[in-house]
């Protein structure tokens, strides 16, 4: 199914439902409310990068276990199955390359979403109505759209849904915005955030070509528009093309404009500029902007 037509069969499964926050029920209770002995079964889609980090730090409550790995792409799918297996003692009993064999797997109490940006709400929304609970990566979605059903989603099946920004979670940024709220600064007029990556990601143009042995290339794209391969698009560098991602400015400015509002203490923005282009690297092969500069009000 391709991204319009699934968001309009979800536009009609959530129809009506209120945009509460995300968190549809109290994340406090999630490692306790299973007795004694039961654990919480995690199921991974996406295992190469961050993925696989945020299993590893779920696997460090005693209350939870991998039971499946999903990866289109075999060479990160085995690895991962022999690094749990190292740090766990056995191998996930369910290796899949199709992410809907973990949805439909009914042993499993939450997802971890680790693929590219175009698959989250996919993903997410059937987790939700499959009554799992789910820890997906940032950025949430690619449109305002998609992040609206996935709030509907989360929502309408009461299921714990977090987002990978984890700045909402550790100590040290709650003291500093409680610092900043305080007035102990005076009245903060201006905020100013910046990812200054230099040469850090330039792409060098390459021909198309056929994809690696073991990788499942049609199930990578989805819902994205059906292309033939090539090694810039795939894996880590999906964030710089519009069919998968929105840039630096989704990638690392999720984060870092996070840190802002949560010091401000404020929500959507009324206004929103932005300026910017190709200018460092015009020849490579990125499609997103290399410069960008974004005012928000």
């Amino acid at each position: 199914m391709d991204r319009r037509n699934f968001l309009k069969r979800s536009a009609v499964t959530v129809t009506g439902l209120s945009l509460n926050p995300l968190i549809g029920k109290s994340y406090s209770s999630v490692f306790g409310q299973s007795a004694p002995g039961n654990k919480i079964k995690i199921g991974l889609i996406g295992c190469r990068n961050q993925g696989w980090a945020n299993l590893k730090t779920f696997l460090d409550y005693p209350g939870t276990e991998c039971i499946s790995l999903c990866d289109v792409d075999d060479q990160w799918l085995y690895q991962r199955a022999a690094d749990v297996e190292k740090i766990t003692g056995k191998k996930p009993p369910q290796l899949v390359k199709d992410w809907r064999r973990v949805i439909d797997n009914k042993d499993i109490d939450m997802v971890i979403i680790g693929t590219p940006d175009h698959w989250h709400c996919l993903q997410l929304v059937a987790a939700c109505e499959t009554g799992k609970d789910v820890y997906v990566e940032k950025p949430l979605a690619n449109t305002m759209e998609e992040c609206d059903l996935m709030v509907r989603a989360t929502r309408k099946y009461n299921r714990i849904v977090q987002v990978g920004q984890w700045q909402r979670s550790d100590p040290h940024w709650d003291e500093a915005a409680a610092y900043v709220q305080s007035g102990k600064l005076g009245r903060v007029r201006t905020v100013k955030v910046w990812a200054y990556q230099t040469s850090k990601w330039t792409l060098p143009v390459v021909p198309d070509s056929a994809p690696p042995a073991g990788v499942d290339y049609d199930m990578w794209l989805g819902p994205a528009p059906k292309r033939t391969y090539n090694q810039n698009r795939f894996h880590y560098n999906f964030r710089f093309f519009w069919d998968y991602a929105g840039g630096l400015m989704a990638d690392w400015g999720v984060h870092l404009l996070d840190y802002a509002m949560k010091g401000m203490n404020v929500g959507l923005p009324s206004y929103v500029y932005g300026a910017g282009g190709k200018f460092g690297y015009p020849d490579d092969a990125m499609e997103t902007p290399d410069t960008l500069m974004a005012t928000y009000k």
